[in-house]
């Protein structure tokens, strides 16, 4: 009898013993109560190398990434933790992740309201015109206890807290100024301090990046989330759009955190205190300058002007320059590859995002009998399945793509000095390298038979107009199909092929428009409508430019 109560309280010290190491496992412990200059460089790293992981395709989803040595942490985890984030949470959930691993302060907007200066009437605040303000915050603090302190479940935050609380709202905002109820983020200077791992890019179109490298010549490349979990990697280029300074679109860092007026306990944790935030005063690479220029003009923000050694140049060679190690110039044969390898990623990307579609089914249901109200910003099925941001990305890609080589061209039959290049023809040299590179982009889709169907980049760019962008569509058509051949697989039926037709005003459009209504029928879809398609589709025939440029 003793001894069996013996071995009962054995197990259940045991039990306790492993319900309080589980505990442990998942308790946010803050030890390190600032964030230092070591601890940005240190998520920086972190950042670097999941991206490092997505850039040659060892991982390509969130889960896979966290449960590789790709993550400086791998291993360190207890189980329960949700590997789950779209494009505007990422930054958040690798700015948790890092925190809760280093016992750092983690403090995310609660809740975001439309600016005060917004004049107009915001249906969505993630694109209100003018911005949006902080209205309440969530911090991660351990509560004091007369005999047992309460330590935050980071789980709980990383898969419920996190995902619950932020979205491309709360990124809305130019940080601009000072308050208690602070942004998250601030806007940095275009230098190496500013842009580098771990910082943070929002395109006021609705989609967030983080940086996760930055080259010797200034080329800035990053990772993204999306809604099945895909992350993928990209370039910056004009797919980010600049937008008016309220709207905080550009490079944005997180602020560095404080818990202060805390108290260490008896294990070195830190309880009770505050989280306060660096004001933009504290912060050296705090700047506005993406937003007016390197010269404002009080005519307004997009009239300044970004001056690179006296020169005048766009907004986005000024980016290139600045974060230029050794001497600043461009290269427009290294361009011109870079451009180039940067769609491919795209288009390879596409593919599974696409084929999504074909292997939920979704596809083959019948069409809706409207649009989404907005087809850029919407949720269930057509946010999860449909690809309008992403192929008006791509049609920015390869419009950048001729305007780029365009200037570079032009740039250099003026001598301008920042163009360096040293063979006898540009033009015959720039086809060569696209032609190369194009044939070299292979990808495949999957038919409706299950066929297997060969593309690259230039067949890709022929048909970019004719891809669609809706999930109800038959994947021959998303991926702009027009042989008899191709298309025998098909299963659409007239209605949904007469949506196809009506719907390539829209495709013909590469701007994201989130403030006109889209939600038209069949029958009111009749031609480009206001802030809806576009007749004719813009200019993308590099390979007819530089033909005529030999």
């Amino acid at each position: 009898m003793k001894l069996a109560v013996r071995v009962s309280a054995i197990l259940l010290l045991s039990l306790s013993a492993q319900a309080q190491s589980k505990d442990a496992a998942t308790q946010w412990r803050i030890t390190q109560p600032a964030w230092t200059e070591y601890h940005e460089q240190q998520f920086g790293q972190f950042v670097a190398r999941l991206g490092d992981a997505v850039e040659k395709r060892q991982c390509g989803k969130v889960n896979t990434c966290m449960l590789s040595t790709a993550n400086m942490y791998f291993g360190t985890d207890p189980s329960g933790l949700k590997y789950y984030s779209d494009c505007a949470d990422l930054p958040y959930y690798l700015r948790g992740y890092f925190a809760w691993k280093n016992g750092l302060p983690f403090s995310v907007t609660a809740e975001v309201k439309p600016s005060p200066l917004n004049t107009d009437k915001v249906k969505d605040v993630r694109y209100s015109s003018q911005g949006n303000m902080v209205t309440k915050r969530y911090d991660v603090l351990t509560k004091n206890g007369i005999f047992k302190n309460t330590y935050p479940n980071a789980l709980e935050i990383l898969n419920d807290v996190v995902p619950g609380l932020t979205y491309s709202a709360t990124l809305r905002m130019s940080g601009a100024e000072d308050s208690e109820l602070y942004t998250d983020f601030y806007p940095v200077k275009i230098d190496r301090q500013g842009i580098r791992p771990g910082t943070v890019i929002y395109d006021p179109n609705g989609h967030v990046a983080v940086v996760y490298k930055v080259t010797d010549d200034g080329r800035v490349f990053y990772i993204d989330a999306h809604p099945d979990n895909s992350l993928t990697m990209g370039m910056y280029t004009p797919k980010f759009v600049r937008s008016n300074p309220n709207q905080g679109a550009g490079f944005k860092k997180f602020r560095p955190l404080t818990l202060v007026d805390a108290k260490p306990d008896s294990s070195g944790a830190y309880a009770g205190g505050k989280i306060v935030a660096a004001n933009n005063n504290q912060l050296r690479d705090y700047s506005l300058e993406q937003f007016y220029g390197t010269q404002p003009d009080n005519a307004g923000w997009s009239k300044g002007k970004f001056l690179f050694r006296g020169q005048q140049v766009t907004y986005y060679d000024y980016i290139r320059l600045s974060l230029t190690e050794g001497e600043a110039h461009i290269d427009p044969l290294k361009d011109m590859a870079q451009l180039t390898d940067d769609i491919c990623v795209s288009l390879k990307d596409r593919v599974a995002a696409v084929d999504a579609a074909r292997t939920s089914g979704v596809s083959a249901k019948p069409h809706p009998e409207r649009l989404p109200v907005n087809i850029f910003g919407t949720d269930g099925e057509w946010e999860n399945y449909a690809t309008p941001s992403r192929d008006a990305r791509l049609k920015v890609a390869f419009m950048d793509l001729v305007t780029s080589t365009r200037a570079n061209i032009e740039k250099y039959k003026k001598r301008d000095p920042s163009i360096r290049y040293n063979g006898g023809n540009l033009a015959q040299d720039l086809f060569n390298i696209y032609a190369q590179k194009a044939q070299a982009c292979q990808f495949s889709y999957t038919t409706t038979s299950g066929r297997t169907v060969m593309m690259n980049l230039e067949a890709a760019r022929q048909r970019l107009f004719a891809m669609s962008f809706d999930p109800y569509h038959c994947i021959e058509l998303r991926w702009g199909a027009r042989i008899e051949a191709e298309l025998a697989s098909c299963q659409d039926d007239s209605n949904k092929r007469a949506w196809y037709e009506r719907e390539q005003w829209l495709r013909n459009q590469w701007e994201r428009r989130y403030d006109a209504r889209m939600d038209y029928s069949l029958q009111e879809l009749t031609g480009p409508l206001p802030g809806v398609g576009i007749a004719t589709p813009p200019d993308v025939d590099i390979v007819g430019y530089l033909k005529s440029q030999r």
